[in-house]
């Protein structure tokens, strides 16, 4: 059978690969995905022929790993996160309607909202969203329109790619249009960066202390809190609805 098999890693530290993505890896003869991502799971799985594309050839990407399974050689296709979240499953998916030959397995990783959760407590224990701030692939007043309907609906918000080196004003942008939404500016608000990573870092702060917080990048995952998140404890916390929750929480 010629299998592809599309793999989440998680955010990042190989502690949070998932048993049936190293069951997948390890299956592979041949592993595809971005460089950096590659270079997570090389030591884990030395005896792999690997490849890769530049950032921004994820196309390309597809289309090798798909060439690679339809050759007959089992084969990874890789990604952070989870790979049906802003990941590869999507573009792997409609692809392979020019390979029939090939059966395309998804497997699913810990997302970065869940990995920068788990890191600054439990902000997402009602409903929330996520919402990319990169316009590469979603237009700009798209996003606007996102997030004035989450800040409607007093969601938590996840928020992937905050800002880059030619994206350096989206998170302020995302922050002054949240405030004119009427999201009040002491909102607890959480930082996670590198999760699971060398280096990995968490700051709690408030809304409008997000645009001016040094460190954060592409690598980061912001969560603003909604009308019942509070800091306890050190932790970032949103009420879920049991009657004692929030007893002796104390706002940021």
């Amino acid at each position: 059978m010629k299998k592809l098999y599309v793999v989440g890693l998680g955010p990042g530290g190989m502690d949070d690969l998932t048993i049936r993505a190293r069951e997948a890896l390890g299956a592979s003869e041949v592993i595809i995905g971005y460089r950096t991502y590659l270079g997570l799971v090389k030591s884990l799985f030395p005896d792999k022929t690997y490849a890769s594309t530049s950032m921004g050839q994820e196309l390309e990407r597809v289309r090798m790993a798909l060439e690679s399974a339809a050759a007959g050689k089992t084969t990874s296709l890789i990604c952070s996160g989870d790979a049906g979240i802003y990941g590869m499953a999507g573009p792997a998916l409609f692809e392979t309607r020019n390979y029939p030959d090939v059966t395309l397995t998804v497997i699913p990783g810990v997302t970065a909202a869940s990995g920068a959760a788990a890191l600054l407590g439990a902000p997402l224990m009602n409903d929330f969203c996520v919402i990319s701030l990169s316009d590469d692939l979603t237009p700009w007043q798209m996003i606007e329109n996102r997030l004035k309907a989450a800040a409607a609906g007093d969601f938590v918000i996840a928020l992937y790619n905050p800002k880059s080196a030619h994206r350096p004003e989206n998170l302020r942008k995302a922050v002054d249009l949240l405030l004119a939404a009427g999201v009040d500016k002491d909102t607890p608000c959480g930082l996670a960066g590198r999760v699971g990573r060398e280096g990995e870092w968490k700051r709690l702060t408030t809304l409008r202390q997000l645009p001016v917080e040094e460190g954060v990048d592409m690598f980061t995952t912001v969560v603003i809190g909604n009308s019942e998140t509070k800091v306890s404890g050190g932790y970032l916390i949103t009420k879920r609805g049991y009657s004692d929750e929030n007893k002796g929480a104390e706002q940021a």
